[in-house]
């Protein structure tokens, strides 16, 4: 009797050595690993989300600043918005600087050779004269200051500009606000990215047909062998000296007026 109990006691012993340790550990790694991508893709999804709910408002409450033959400039209505009168078609060379009325300038004479603005996000500060150019062809340039902007305020301002014909976005060094809309003519300086009216002045003025701009049927796509894309001319942050074409034109030398016109 004692024989079998002694027996039963290192079967159970031997029993309990068996249990499967590795496999545990195993399906404990896989599992942990698992919830490690579920949570990444989820979170990733919540931002995507949150973008595309932020969109979606924001249309929502543009609605009533689509121009039309009625209100052909809805822009004006609103809050902080400044707007100026420019003459178009001044051109200037490559080697030539203006010397602007406004910081970011938003009109007035510029370089012959527009910037991409086919809704390019660039990394790096573009040459003014270039990024005016294009407003004259009835884009929309979101610039922003890179120490005044945060990773998520410069995502939400990227889905606003990336792959949206006739819209660009570039970093400005020491801008006075966080973040400056220009067209052709108008200007509009917010305190974030969340603003509703970054959403209002692109919805009012991007390709606005009605007089807005000189240009209308202007390219933005990059003229071939001029602009390049990938690396365009770089911003001057040093003030224009003395010889800089003023705002009425004066010391323009263009020989060549607009490329491809």
């Amino acid at each position: 009797m004692a024989n079998r109990k002694s027996k039963a006691v290192r079967g159970a012993v031997v029993h309990q050595r068996s249990i499967p340790w590795m496999l545990i550990s195993g399906v404990t790694v896989v599992v942990v690993f698992a919830a490690v991508i579920f949570g990444y893709a989820f979170n990733r999804w919540s931002a995507q989300e949150s973008v595309r709910q932020a969109q979606a408002a924001a249309e929502a409450a543009t609605a009533a600043f689509k121009p039309s033959a009625q209100n052909p400039d809805p822009s004006k209505t609103i809050p902080g918005i400044t707007i100026v009168n420019y003459q178009g078609q001044v051109h200037i060379r490559s080697d030539q600087r203006v010397a602007y009325d406004h910081t970011p300038p938003f009109g007035g004479p510029h370089d012959g050779i527009w910037a991409d603005c086919t809704g390019v996000a660039y990394p790096e500060a573009v040459r003014t004269e270039n990024m005016v150019h294009s407003l004259e062809h009835g884009a929309v340039w979101i610039a922003y200051n890179p120490d005044r902007v945060d990773e998520a305020g410069l995502e939400r301002l990227k889905a606003r500009v990336e792959g949206k014909p006739y819209t660009m976005m570039s970093p400005y060094p020491g801008l006075d606000s966080p973040v400056s809309l220009q067209s052709w003519g108008h200007q509009l300086k917010v305190d974030n990215a969340d603003d509703q009216r970054i959403d209002q002045f692109i919805t009012a003025l991007r390709l606005n047909n009605n007089g807005v701009y000189p240009e209308v049927g202007g390219s933005c796509q990059a003229y071939p062998g001029a602009f390049d894309t990938n690396n365009p001319p770089k911003f001057d942050p040093t003030q224009p000296g003395p010889d800089a074409v003023t705002m009425d034109g004066r010391g323009a030398t263009s020989a060549t007026g607009e490329m491809g016109q």
